[in-house]
């Protein structure tokens, strides 16, 4: 089922970071957790200045239950929240692709795609 809710939307958006790094989101989803937490998935096309593009499925485990109501509330959630929920998933995200090449744990976060 794909996720519709106003949080999954915004999480949806592409982006492009400060060193010019393009988060090109082709989808992404959303598994809620019974204990509250979830798992984004993205599937990504990740485009950096002077390198070629590159596909990959990335699963960020988010276990921080206090943003639990923004991922699962089918209204819009206050703007000051969402905005917040959005910038740490991307920071998240932008961590992984950093730590990928020499962190275990990051590395089984994503997968190559072709």
């Amino acid at each position: 089922m794909v996720e519709r809710s106003p949080a999954a939307q915004s999480l949806r958006r592409s982006y492009v970071t400060a060193d010019g790094c393009r988060f090109d989101v082709i989808e992404m989803s959303v598994e809620h957790h019974a204990d509250r937490s979830a798992t984004l998935t993205y599937w990504l096309t990740v485009g950096c200045p002077g390198h070629p593009d590159e596909h990959w499925v990335v699963a960020l485990p988010w276990g921080d239950k206090s943003w639990a109501d923004v991922l699962t509330s089918p209204a819009s959630p206050p703007p000051d929240r969402l905005r917040q929920l959005v910038h740490l998933v991307r920071a998240h995200l932008e961590e992984w692709w950093d730590t990928k090449g020499h962190n275990r744990r990051s590395a089984r976060m994503g997968r190559r795609i072709a």
